[in-house]
């Protein structure tokens, strides 16, 4: 959580990149990514000085000898004629030869910036920008990564190919309900700004840590309980977490830089993050260990474009669902990208749970008969606004074995209007918190799940075959009827009447008046 102040300070630098002419919020991001990560560059390089002298231990330098005047603690004290030039011409020079030389901390993200380039045009919007980002708390691990949610939460509007962003408590209630582990390999196939990592990566600290490692502090007057990235070191999954727990993929460069900044902002060293997209053949041929049976969760909200290039989808996808649909694709994908037993959780448009041709009937079958279907999670049409308006659900599988019965959740409120506006609703929970502790229930066997006019409910395999594979949940809910008692309709005209009767006599004795 991070203070109002701090707020203040991001929503002021927003404003000078607004008035500075760079309006597009993922140019406004990414840049301000850049110049954080130039002053993140020089705070490890120091780090690193420092321990070499008192440990004698040498360290592969972020920058020569000749590229001392690229540190951030150097060059931010420029003057403003001075500054912008060396910034384009040096730093971000220096950006491109750090991603050659695919060297030090974090090398995947160096590897984003061969194409980096600097966009502010006014020397004053650049000298505010830096004199803003030296005063962000950088060096704070739990407060940098709240300060990168809060600056992707200015992200509002869609992107191309049908991105935009998941509302950060559908994520949350997502991760919540899949309880990942600290051995897991987690994995997002489009991962745009890198969101369900970093929750799991936050649950991870919630619900691995021990008491000494985390502690009470007063934020705006309430008391937050702070986790130390850290704790992970004491159960000795540190190393694991910070280079292998974490993979991510998309096509859109702007997002994957946004996406490493974001993991790292909030405390993972060296995320896997790669330029790719997943349902190309060439995916496949460039990450073979990475694309068949290499994860234990998937965490997505795939994007909803419509239809893509047949001839360059993976052959295997194709057979599994022969369709140039993403949403169907992307399930064959992710069945395909875990490991026997693995799991994921996937936002799918409603579509996919009822639609009629060939390609949705297969897919469904195959999560049925080929995999474990475990739950259909209705979601109500407005939770994307204002990006879009579209009906989605989230479903849990599990790859291989059959499925028995499909638990089915109904939920009515995310806990925000349902409107543009999005305004918080009560505590701002709605059924979240229901929806976890139903499905936690139906996992342990625990309550009762067979009165269909609930919000929670089950469903024979064998009822979904007999409806062609229909996940719909309408389509198994029940509802109450109600019955509904009127008065007569003589009853009403005789009242109708009256009423009339009256409102003539008291315009009569108004127009006396007059």
């Amino acid at each position: 959580m991070i203070t109002g102040e701090l707020k203040s300070r991001i929503d002021s630098l927003w404003t000078d990149f607004w008035t500075g002419g760079i309006t597009n919020p993922l140019t406004v991001i990414e840049q301000i990514t850049f110049l954080m990560y130039s002053r993140m560059l020089d705070m490890m390089e120091r780090r690193d000085e420092k321990r070499t002298r008192l440990s004698g231990k040498p360290f592969t330098p972020r920058f020569n000898p000749d590229e001392q005047s690229c540190r951030w603690e150097t060059w931010r004290h420029y003057g403003a004629e001075d500054m912008l030039p060396h910034v384009r011409d040096h730093v971000f020079v220096h950006f491109r030869k750090l991603a050659a030389r695919s060297t030090g901390t974090n090398s995947q993200f160096a590897s984003f910036m061969k194409d980096a380039q600097l966009m502010i045009q006014k020397e004053s919007l650049l000298v505010k920008a830096v004199n803003a980002v030296q005063e962000l708390p950088l060096d704070q691990g739990d407060t940098k990564g709240d300060l990168y949610e809060y600056l992707l939460s200015k992200l509002t509007t869609a992107g191309i190919n049908g991105q935009f962003r998941t509302p950060r408590h559908i994520i949350r209630l997502m991760v919540d309900l899949m309880q990942p582990y600290p051995t897991d390999r987690i994995c997002d196939p489009a991962c745009g700004t890198a969101g369900f990592l970093v929750e799991a990566y936050e649950y991870l600290l919630r619900q691995h840590s021990s008491d000494a490692g985390k502690h009470v502090e007063v934020v705006d007057g309430e008391e937050q309980v702070i986790y130390s990235g850290d704790l992970l070191v004491q159960q000795g999954h540190r190393q694991h977490v910070d280079t292998d727990m974490f993979h991510a993929y998309d096509f859109d460069a702007t997002m994957l830089r946004i996406a490493t900044m974001n993991l790292v902002m909030h405390g993972v060293a060296e995320p896997d993050v790669h330029y790719q997209d997943t349902l190309s053949q060439r995916f496949e041929e460039k990450y073979p260990h990475g694309s068949s049976g290499a994860f234990d969760l998937i965490l997505a909200n795939p994007p909803f474009k419509g239809s893509l290039d047949e001839q360059d989808v993976a052959a295997d996808l194709r057979r599994v669902v022969t369709t140039k649909k993403t949403e169907l694709l992307f399930i064959a994908l992710i069945l395909r990208m875990l490991k026997l037993g693995g799991r994921s959780a996937t936002i799918v448009p409603d579509g996919v749970l009822f639609g009629s041709s060939k390609a949705h009937v297969q897919l469904r079958q195959h999560l049925i008969e080929d995999n474990q279907l475990e739950a259909v999670i209705s979601l109500p049409s407005g939770v994307f606004k204002p990006y879009a308006g579209v009906s989605t659900a989230i479903i849990i599988f599990a790859k291989g074995g059959k499925t028995e019965n499909v638990f089915f959740y109904d939920v009515e409120s995310d806990g925000f209007t349902l409107d543009d506006k999005r305004t918080k609703i009560g505590d701002g929970r709605g059924d979240m918190p229901d929806v976890l502790a139903k499905y936690q229930q139906w996992c342990d066997g625990r309550g009762e799940f067979g009165d269909r006019t609930a919000k929670a409910f089950e469903v024979s395999a064998d009822e979904i075959r007999a409806k062609s594979y229909d996940l719909s949940l309408n389509r198994y809910k029940e509802s109450l009827a109600v019955e509904t008692h009127h008065d007569a309709p003589h009853e009403i005209i005789d009242r109708l009447i009256t009423l009339e009767m009256e409102i003539l006599v008291e315009a009569s004795a108004l127009r006396e008046m007059l």
